[in-house]
């Protein structure tokens, strides 16, 4: 995690008075143009996290590195990313911890696997296939602008994620495709004995599919799905109460424990 001054390079978050964040990769010779006026790189340039300053209109911005969660809603994206909310619950769930052997199916936009890499540490790796080169050089592109480079520890690989489960024998399959289902097999023979299996989808019908086929394969136990609900809430003087909107239903998340074939 970066510390010290904002340097050239690195992600920057304004925030305005309105609470409103707006993302920049600093670079000198560039600078933030909105309708509260504009903002050089260079003026942030050398600055601490939480210094403020004025715009060329008079209005007050604060600068600080972004949080993975602020990054990933704010980047550019390509295929839909998977919410904050739930990748949170993800970490938990599939129980990745530092040191874990992840593969992921269905690199996308790179939010997922950004969020394993952080969660496995140096001592972990994380392998994340897509079947499509522009999504991968997309994640891959992401990937740098928050980390500054392309972690040692992170393989972007292009094709089946049946064949890299196979490949990689991990401990922690996590899966973002449209048919999960059809990992399963090969999960029930690559993955780890006692490893997690874990598949984000976004309708019941997928729903439905992923659980009935974890549980006629006979090779997976505590089978469960989780399904993450967000509400903030207004806090102001003697005005406490929950903010009229929230984010719902994005998706469902499923794992399951493989079973080793041996009975004792």
């Amino acid at each position: 995690m970066a510390t010290g001054p904002l340097r050239s390079g690195e992600p920057c978050l304004f925030i305005d008075g309105k609470g409103r964040r707006y993302l920049a990769q600093l670079r000198e010779g560039a600078e933030l143009r909105s309708h509260l006026g504009t903002v050089p790189h260079a003026s942030v340039i050398g600055l601490p996290e939480g210094a403020r300053l004025t715009s060329s209109a008079g209005k007050e911005f604060v600068v600080i590195r972004p949080g993975l969660a602020d990054y990933i809603l704010k980047m550019k994206r390509g295929p839909q990313v998977v919410y904050p909310k739930d990748l949170g619950a993800i970490l938990i769930e599939a129980d990745i911890a530092p040191g874990s052997v992840v593969v992921e199916g269905g690199t996308g936009s790179g939010a997922l696997a950004m969020t394993l890499l952080r969660a496995v540490g140096p001592g972990g790796r994380v392998v994340s296939v897509d079947r499509r080169a522009d999504h991968l050089e997309l994640a891959r592109r992401s990937v740098k602008g928050f980390f500054g480079e392309l972690p040692p520890n992170l393989e972007l690989r292009e094709g089946m994620v049946e064949d890299a489960v196979r490949e990689e024998s991990p401990d922690r399959v996590v899966l973002d495709v449209p048919e999960p289902w059809h990992v399963v097999d090969p999960a029930q023979g690559g993955l780890q004995g006692g490893g997690v299996f874990c598949a984000y989808v976004p309708t019941v019908l997928q729903l439905a599919e992923i659980v009935e086929t974890l549980r006629e394969s006979g090779g997976f136990a505590e089978i469960r799905t989780v399904e993450v609900l967000v509400r903030t809430w207004h806090v102001e003087g003697r005005s406490v109460r929950p903010d009229h909107r929230m984010v719902g239903h994005t998706g469902f998340i499923t794992v399951a424990r493989k079973l080793t074939p041996e009975r004792v």
